[in-house]
């Protein structure tokens, strides 16, 4: 959808952008200024495949600082992104067959991944009623012989939704009966939460932490997207086999964004405050605004900086134009075509009839996106549905 809006504006039409997973932010200048040192003192060579040693080393203050965990420096890896982490993690743990439990709403690379390495993703729907979150009933549900990792992505994209240390601690008790299962735990949102407290996997469950890889990144926090950087913190024998993939694949991330990241984490991280307070008045604003729109209805999101919307209110409304809305992704092309607004249909995420509208936006370009988006519905409320035209042709 971010393509297809770019195409647009190439063309000259008024398109908002709404469905991009990065903060509009600049980079902290603070952190621009350590990339930039990196160059000019010659910071521009070959790295350990694991990343740079005084990265490693504030990676390690960094998780015993916030989340309480105790690593030694080579139970933690430094990847292009938190993505390459996961990636890595799959491929390296992943039997042809093995299965990966993912609750949805889910980000959208997460079983592609799991297919590209051999194994089986297995998709558990988390309703709305429940905040999105997996129940622990439903993952004892899903849990086989073959179920090698529980993906736990907390805030989540798409909807926002956080785990409280209390959510974690239930599904470790289901986890504990079943010993081949390991969790991954992607916190890439961390810092981006509302009013909640963060909480992590090997937090909530200490003596879990031997079957648990912890992943996160500067590229949310820090708005360093571009810089490709992320990191895992686990078990000695994966972070070995994780290193030997990334060693073969991309040798190492680069090294000015690693010198560029150890500032991001152990350096002045007021900036974040100024983020999640900005972000919380964009959310506070789209989730009144879209809870106005006739067919659309929203939850307030803990974290991260999505609005996940049920569409369901105009799934079988016949556009102006003539055209049925039939599911989500009609819903989507139609805001993007008939009113240059650029969402996300939510069976990208696994789950429909959704749309995730990004709040990473500037709150004027949130307003306009808002307004044409009430509009949207208002011209569909006045249409009939296809099933009531085609009870009049009969």
């Amino acid at each position: 959808m971010t393509a297809a809006a770019a195409a647009l504006k190439e063309k000259g039409v008024d398109v908002v952008t709404l469905s991009q997973g990065e903060p509009d932010f600049d980079t902290p200048e603070a952190v621009q200024n350590a990339g930039i040192a990196a160059i000019k003192s010659g910071r521009t060579r070959y790295t350990p495949v694991a990343g740079v040693k005084p990265l490693r080393e504030a990676i390690r203050e960094k998780l015993l600082r916030d989340n309480g965990l105790a690593y030694d420096i080579d139970q933690i890896t430094v990847g292009c992104g938190a993505k390459q982490v996961v990636f890595n993690a799959l491929f390296a743990s992943l039997d042809p067959g093995d299965e990966v439990i993912i609750p949805t709403p889910c980000w959208v690379s997460y079983p592609d991944m799991v297919r590209l390495a051999g194994g089986e993703p297995v998709l558990v729907e988390c309703h709305e009623h429940f905040g999105f979150k997996l129940k622990p009933q439903d993952l004892e549900a899903a849990i086989t012989p073959r179920t090698k990792w529980l993906m736990l992505n907390s805030p989540n994209n798409p909807t926002g939704a956080v785990y409280s240390i209390s959510d974690l601690a239930a599904l470790a008790k289901v986890l504990r009966e079943h010993k081949q299962v390991h969790v991954l735990a992607d916190d890439i949102y961390e810092k981006l939460v509302y009013g909640v407290r963060f909480a992590t996997m090997a937090e909530a469950a200490p003596d879990l932490i031997d079957r648990v890889l912890t992943v996160n990144g500067v590229s949310k926090s820090s708005a360093m997207t571009g810089w490709r950087l992320g990191y895992g913190a686990g078990p000695r024998d994966l972070i070995k086999a994780m290193n030997t993939i990334e060693g073969q694949t991309s040798s190492h991330t680069s090294s000015i964004s690693q010198y560029a990241a150890i500032e991001a984490i152990a350096g002045n991280q007021d900036y974040v405050g100024a983020f999640v307070t900005e972000f919380e008045k964009r959310r506070d604003f789209v989730v009144g605004r879209i809870n106005e729109a006739e067919g659309l209805k929203c939850r307030t999101p803990d974290g991260a900086f999505y609005v996940f919307v049920n569409c369901a209110g105009v799934i079988g409304k016949v556009t102006p134009q003539g055209k049925v809305i039939e599911n989500d992704m009609d819903f989507a092309l139609h805001l993007l075509d008939q009113f240059g607004v650029a969402v996300v249909p939510g069976s990208g995420f696994m789950a429909s009839p959704y749309i995730r509208i990004s709040y990473a936006a500037a709150i004027k370009d949130l307003q306009q996106a808002c307004g044409r988006i009430l509009a949207a519905c208002e011209a569909l409320s006045k249409s009939e549905t296809y099933h009531e035209q085609s009870k009049k042709t009969a």
